[in-house]
């Protein structure tokens, strides 16, 4: 299986973003987003922290709210989602087998062999296996588009790596849109068909191949940083 970025061509759109800005405590976060997210297109959101990644996931996710500007959604959208962080209350007992139930779906496909892990509680996993299962949580629920805020957080590389293409694979066989904050530049380009470069607005966006060659992208990946001839107030 080849894990390289192509064009998609889709007329389908998921979330259309027009005009969208939001504040927080007086503080622009994101400012004056114009963008489309296609169906069935595996798009990647870069930027340094304090750009307003997540935001823009808890923004398509109906989660918070634009301060202006609209978000159109296609009808009837299901949605995955994977957060940066999950929270995991000690006190409260679970284990992983009673946490994937509580979507009432069929377990059939062990995409990310927890099946050793299913006895186990919640609180007691490594950050990878935590990852995994939310990872199988979200397949779970056979989502239209599958949001993934740092999916790799706290897994090592070749973790990262596995996770990476057990997420193509799974893209590719159920034909789900995939939107993905990530910081793995590296594999950014491979997996993608268009990233996104965010830094409060819309640095530079485009097909990986395009981007890369950008010179906003390019001071972004050597320092994370952007050095670009405008400026972010």
């Amino acid at each position: 299986m080849s894990f390289g970025a192509s064009r998609v061509q889709t007329e389908t759109i998921d979330f259309s973003l027009k005009n969208v800005s939001y504040q927080k405590f007086g503080k622009t976060i994101l400012d004056n987003l114009n963008l489309d997210f296609n169906s069935r297109e595996i798009v990647t959101i870069i930027g340094p922290n304090g750009a307003g990644k997540s935001t823009l996931v808890k923004l398509l996710l109906g989660i918070k709210q634009p301060t202006s500007g609209v978000i159109e959604r296609r009808a009837h959208l299901k949605l995955g989602y994977v957060p940066q962080k999950f929270v995991v209350d000690q006190s409260f007992p679970m284990t992983v087998e009673r946490f994937l139930k509580t979507l009432s779906k069929p377990f059939v496909q062990d995409i990310f062999n927890i099946e050793p892990l299913m006895k186990s509680q919640i609180f007691s996993l490594s950050g990878g296996e935590l990852q995994r299962v939310l990872m199988t949580r979200a397949f779970l629920q056979e989502p239209d588009v599958l949001v993934l805020d740092e999916p790799t957080q706290g897994v090592d590389i070749m973790g990262q790596k596995i996770l990476y293409e057990k997420l193509i694979s799974f893209q590719e066989t159920s034909k789900c849109s995939v939107i993905l904050v990530s910081h793995d530049l590296h594999l950014v380009f491979a997996k993608s068909h268009r990233v996104i470069c965010l830094n409060g607005h819309i640095c530079c966006a485009g097909h990986p191949d395009d981007v890369q060659h950008h010179d906003s992208y390019l001071d972004l990946f050597g320092s994370y940083t952007h050095h670009h001839d405008h400026s972010h107030v």
